[in-house]
């Protein structure tokens, strides 16, 4: 059986990228939903939706475990997939999100004050707050949305200089804040990491989402030998989109750091 990653779009090969550097001896199912991203300004029933097509088509590859890399969607339909979805239809299987492990990796080492940067959508569920919450109730945390970001990113403006003045005007009242660590809540954010890192300056940790994932993920399959022994180990891997273009094709394998052949699918 494989690991699936699934995201709204291709941001999520950022986290596979660094998740098969770490594990490169299983077999994966990537999952872009590419002909509906971004999800971050949807209704929490459609996000719900969304992800259990896509969770679903997933399990349906033969995946026994899901890790859902998108923020909105981990922040808005995790916990109803794994409550009260997963143990009617795939009890014996596992969706895990990547709010968690960013979140124990920033509360561990933090100062006293905390950034998220995100979606609409995943700023508004105050996910991040809540998990931190759990572990440090005396954290200070302040949140940003930033919905230009995403669609800036897919359309590969990344070094343009309209998407660096809107970094540093979403980023400017979390500079003002001085913020000690910086959550970057979104899988396509990595994209403009060292941009990231430059504004904020040396004084701020910004996390990376994708090598925190991936030691996760490690440390998980460690702990639930009845999960990895079920894992196929013939490091294949197989890339499905639901929308593909030249564009799309080019952004991705730029992300990735390879040529990809993807696979064009409905759900």
């Amino acid at each position: 059986m494989k690991i699936g990653i699934f995201d709204s779009g291709l941001g999520g090969l950022i986290i596979l990228k660094d998740i098969i550097k770490k594990l490169p001896q299983y077999d994966y199912i990537y999952l872009g939903d590419s002909a509906r991203v971004p999800y971050g300004n949807r209704s929490q029933e459609t996000i719900y939706e969304f992800t259990r097509q896509a969770v679903d088509f997933l399990f349906k590859q033969d995946c026994q475990l899901i890790i859902i890399a998108c923020n909105t969607a981990s922040a808005e339909a995790l916990r109803k997939i794994q409550q009260e979805w997963l143990p009617v239809n795939y009890p014996d299987r596992r969706v895990l999100g990547v709010i968690r492990p960013v979140v124990e990796k920033a509360v561990e080492v933090a100062k006293k004050k905390i950034g998220v940067i995100g979606t609409k959508g995943t700023v508004s569920s105050q996910a991040y707050i809540q998990e931190i919450a759990k572990l440090d109730p005396k954290m200070e945390v302040m949140q940003q949305a930033c919905p230009l970001l995403v669609p800036l990113i897919e359309e590969a403006w990344q070094k343009n200089d309209v998407t660096k003045k809107v970094l540093r005007t979403y980023l400017k009242p979390l500079k003002l804040a001085e913020i000690d660590t910086l959550i970057l809540g979104c899988t396509h954010y990595p994209i403009l990491y060292k941009e990231i890192q430059g504004i904020m300056g040396a004084r701020t940790k910004v996390l990376h989402s994708g090598e925190i994932v991936a030691d996760a993920l490690a440390d998980y399959l460690n702990r639930h030998s009845e999960i990895e022994n079920k894992l196929d180990k013939n490091s294949n891997n197989i890339y499905y989109v639901t929308d593909l273009s030249p564009h799309y094709e080019k952004l991705g394998e730029g992300w990735f750091g390879k040529r990809i052949r993807f696979e064009k699918v409905s759900l």
